[in-house]
């Protein structure tokens, strides 16, 4: 009897090794950029992937950035094993999920839903575009729809904006390329500081999405005589990308899975919270033949872009694609040059 025991107990030992192991969770940093801090809405949704992450073996430990460069620059230096940062920000390391933020690409949030969908369906055709040679995206959030802010209701059609100054991203080349093809003047700015130079009319224009409005401030520089033009010049978005030899592939397809499903529509309430708070006296309402000439003008600026590099060819097609498949009777419908590269 007491050797019985002294196998049941040397097997118990011999086996608890594996009972742990089978309950083991592997340890990974997200870094995740938030303006706001730990009191921002992005940490806190980003809080409840990681807590989901924990069900896939994964311990996810949050590190919040309030400077977006720097938590671009930590995932290079693989002092994060991902980072949830802007898709403007984070086409350096995807070009093809970088360049859903071009401009005029997604003219409303519908669009926006459906690109994110594809995007993360897992689809073979998709998920190639999804990894590059050493990051992942694991995820992508509307962030909101971009307008043009302005100090004078008088810069309400294309031909008003040439000779004004433009705030724009020193590190989103695209936005100054745009600037510039209208005949403004693109003054190099970066998240932390466009706002105060709109509002303290340093520069005549900013293009920010509607958030901006509260959370920056911006009605401070729309004071007294400005507003924001009434036309989609892009849809703004949040990617978690991640340094893909740190994480399995059922995870990457899970968390691309979950950030849709679970996590875009908590997202676009707070898209759709920040469009509300704007005023109506706001808004500069443009006439359908303005509308028509800044599609055109979105349209050859994104293929000048593109041809140049700028952007991911796929992607383009992808987006036009989608656009017709949502509006067949647009202009672009008839013309395949964001298809026949």
């Amino acid at each position: 009897m007491r050797f019985s025991k002294v196998i049941t107990a040397f097997a118990a030992a011999a086996l608890l090794p594996l009972s742990m192991s089978s309950h083991a969770v592997t340890q990974r940093t997200l870094c995740v950029f938030d303006i706001l801090g730990t009191s921002g809405d992005t940490y806190n949704i980003m809080r409840d992937y990681a807590a989901a992450a924990r069900t896939q073996g994964y311990d996810i430990n949050l590190r919040v950035y309030t400077d977006e460069g720097i938590a671009a620059e930590d995932l290079k230096a693989g002092q994060c094993d991902a980072a949830g940062i802007t898709g403007v920000r984070g086409r350096q390391f995807n070009t093809y999920t970088g360049s859903m933020d071009s401009i005029g690409s997604i003219p409303n949030y519908d669009i926006m839903k459906t690109v994110i969908q594809v995007l993360s369906s897992n689809n073979p055709r998709i998920v190639e575009h999804m990894r590059t040679n050493t990051y992942e995206v694991f995820g992508v959030l509307p962030m909101g729809a971009a307008y043009l802010f302005v100090k004078d209701k008088a810069i309400n059609n294309v031909s008003a904006l040439a000779g004004k100054s433009i705030a724009v991203l020193e590190y989103d080349v695209t936005q100054g390329k745009m600037a510039a093809s209208v005949g403004m003047t693109p003054v190099m700015s970066d998240i932390t500081n466009f706002a105060g130079r709109f509002n303290n009319h340093s520069v005549d224009i900013c293009f920010a999405p509607a958030f901006a409005y509260k959370g920056l401030e911006l009605y401070k520089g729309m004071e007294p005589n400005g507003g924001i033009v009434d036309y989609v010049l892009g849809q703004l978005s949040f990617q978690i990308i991640a340094r893909h030899s740190r994480f399995d592939e059922e995870f990457a397809n899970w968390s691309r899975n979950y950030v849709f499903e679970n996590l875009f529509d908590r997202a676009m309430r707070l898209v759709s919270g920040a469009d509300a708070d704007i005023e109506d006296k706001w808004w500069i309402r443009i006439s359908d033949p303005d509308r028509q000439r800044y599609d055109e003008m979105m349209r050859d600026a994104r293929v000048a872009m593109t041809e140049e590099g700028l952007f991911s060819k796929d992607m383009m097609s992808l987006l036009r694609n989608i656009r017709c498949r949502h509006d067949a009777s647009r202009a672009e419908c008839s013309d395949r040059r964001e298809l026949d590269w």
